[in-house]
Formats: C-alpha cells, structure tokens, sequence
C-alpha cells in the first residue's frame, strides 16, 4: 500500500476509465498535475474498458461477486501501468496491492459490482488520510448534488455515499477543464461532498 509522508499535502486523484480514450490525456492530465503543486497527488486508476471486460465475463460465465471483485482490481493494476506510461514518475497506486494489504481492516471495502475505482480512491483517500479527493471524468456533475444521488444517476458507484471519508470531495470534467486555469475550475463547474454521516 502506498501511503504519503505525513507532511506532504495529501490529494488523491481518481482518473476516471472513461478518459483512456482521449488522445489528448496525456498532455492534458500533466499540465491539470502541474495546476495543483506544490500539492503531491496519489493517482488511482479508473475501470474502463478493462474493467468493462470483467464485467462482460462476469455475465457470460457467472463469475460471481467476489472473483469479478478480485480480477476487477487487477483490470485496475493494468490501468495503473497504462498511466505510469503516460505520467512516468506520478505516484500511482496498484489498487489489487492495496486493497489485498487493506482487507479484513476496519473500512475495507466489500467485494461486490457495487464498488467501482470511485470507492477506491475513496478508501486510498481515507487510509493515506488525504485532505481532498479529485474525480477526474469525462461528464459534469449537477451543481449541488450529493454523493448518494450521484450513485443513483451512475456518476460514481453505488457505495462510494459510505466510503468517502472525512475530506473535501470534487468531480472534474477533465475534458472541460483548460490548461492554466485553477485545478478545480472547470467549464460547468465543480461537484463538491460534504462526506456523510
């Protein structure tokens, strides 16, 4: 599990699997990355397709929740590789590794379709006790919308209302967002949580 130095300004960064097929990520994701020093972020991969793919086996050979949870994780390992190769150097985490030294402790997440990479990086936010959490997608987010009815309308999973901790919470449209603006300012805005009870 990769935790930060207690001194570094903790923001964990979810990139969102939907932005895997935009030729401009790259650039796009280091000149966002560059916005928020000094601040070190910790990056998560999204899903995407790769995760899609478990899914699809999942459907067509019964799978079941606990080996699709498991194989999920390793689509997002995969995913990690994918950014390291695009951001050589950015701390990424291996979210199979982690979440195999964080289960059975207080908080783990359980191993159902209803956690996604966004309760992920909902948990890696609460062990490495990260003051915010940046969701990095490809959609706006309606102004003033809390996390349980994001999971209602398929903006985040399903679990993520229960695994989000005690920091600040956004949604970005990266592909909204333009270089040399602020971090958090996007085109239609930001979604900010107030983490729940």
């Amino acid at each position: 599990m990769q935790v930060l130095p207690a001194d570094a300004a903790r923001i964990v960064v979810k990139v969102g699997g939907s932005l895997y097929d935009w030729p401009d990520l790259g650039p796009r994701l280091r000149a966002w990355l560059a916005a928020l020093a000094p601040a070190q972020a910790l990056l998560v991969p999204g899903g995407g397709p790769a995760a899609d793919v478990i899914r699809a086996l999942d459907r067509r050979h019964a799978l079941g929740e606990e080996a699709s949870h498991w194989l999920a994780l390793q689509a997002l390992s995969l995913n990690a590789r994918f950014l390291q190769a695009l951001l050589p150097g950015a701390v990424i985490v291996d979210a199979y590794e982690f979440a195999r030294q964080d289960e059975g402790r207080p908080g783990a997440l359980p191993h159902t379709w209803d956690v996604t990479s966004d309760s992920v990086a909902a948990r890696v936010a609460q062990v490495n006790g990260a003051r915010r959490l940046v969701l990095l997608k490809s959609t706006d987010f309606p102004e003033g919308i809390d996390a349980e009815e994001a999971g209602r309308r398929g903006l985040v999973d399903t679990y993520f209302a229960r695994a989000q901790g005690g920091g600040e919470v956004f949604a970005l449209n990266l592909r909204g967002w333009r270089p040399g603006s602020d971090p958090l300012a996007g085109a239609t805005g930001v979604w900010a949580v107030t983490p729940s009870d």
